[in-house]
């Protein structure tokens, strides 16, 4: 594993949640430096491990072992290249949310705000649309909404206009050229969580996350045996919620289907009423699992 890419977050405990067979068939959804499919392959014997991950610097971690399939593409399309390698249903799908350490201390990636270097936040780096694009041409009604819907920030419409400013002078193309650009509605106090909060904003609409897990929690349920497990660690309230929606109603609005009788249908079975969080000892060894939940849960 490349300790220095990624370090993984709950790895004992998702890789449980599997509930492993060693003659059974696994997806790690979010592959990165290869913790937790390395953990997951030593649990198996005769069975197979396929890992999904857009960007060719996680392509760089991958595995040799013949039981072992690396798909260098998006999640969302999970089914489809589970049919494309002559996979039907699989015995357990883990997914690890968050963004890689890995792209956070790259400052060339643009994805912190701790580095100066041009505001990029593409996690497949043939993608046409980077965090510069949006910043210049998004108007500010959009800005807004990108801001108050994936940062749930009570200033949203303010930060849009102090951009809108700013790009109207010069197009905002660094990290230094946005937090000048916002630093009139920066509070001093919190002020590294405000700035985490407009960062993850753009990198969710960027990478168009939200609709990316929407379809991946689509599909899962599509390519998942019966009995199969579904492990999902989030990090923000915004994807947690639609997991959580997902797994105790069968769909991302959360919406309740009953039958003719009115017995409530789900396909799945939760495995934890409640998220499991890391340990103390995790979060003062590792920062990034300080907001890590993660849901389990099982197909019927």
């Amino acid at each position: 594993m490349n300790d220095k890419y990624h370090i993984p977050v709950l790895l004992n405990e998702s890789v449980d949640a599997l509930n492993i067979n060693p003659a059974g068939t696994y997806v790690d959804a979010t592959f990165g430096g290869g913790g937790h499919s390395r953990e997951i392959l030593k649990r198996l014997t005769t069975g197979k491990l396929v890992a999904f991950d857009r960007d060719s610097d996680a392509e760089a971690n991958k595995i040799t072992d013949e039981r072992f399939i690396f798909v260098r593409n998006n999640f969302r399309f999970l089914h489809n290249f589970l049919r494309f390698n002559k996979i039907d249903k699989v015995d357990g799908i883990l997914a690890d949310l968050g963004v890689s350490s890995h792209h956070f201390d790259d400052a060339s990636r643009g994805f912190s705000f701790r580095y100066n270097a041009d505001i990029d936040m593409r996690m497949n780096k043939n993608s046409e649309v980077s965090a510069a694009n949006l910043l210049n041409e998004y108007s500010e009604n959009e800005l807004t909404c990108i801001f108050r819907n994936y940062g749930e920030l009570k200033n949203a419409g303010r930060i849009a206009k102090m951009i809108v400013e700013k790009r109207n002078e010069k197009p905002v193309k660094t990290v230094d050229e946005l937090l000048a650009a916002i630093k009139p509605v920066t509070p001093q106090k919190d002020e590294n969580r405000f700035l985490a909060k407009v960062f993850q904003s753009l990198r969710i609409e960027v990478n168009q996350e939200m609709g990316a897990l929407e379809q991946m929690l689509v599909h899962s349920l599509k390519s998942l045996k019966s009995k199969g497990r579904l492990a999902v660690i989030t990090y923000h309230s915004i994807e947690d919620r639609t997991v959580k929606n997902f797994m105790r109603s069968g769909n991302t609005d959360g919406k309740i289907e009953k039958d003719f009788y009115g017995n409530i249908y789900c396909p799945f079975r939760l495995i934890t009423r409640k998220a499991i969080a890391p340990s103390d000892s995790e979060t003062e060894k590792n920062s990034r699992a300080r907001s890590a939940k993660l849901r389990i849960a099982e197909k019927i």
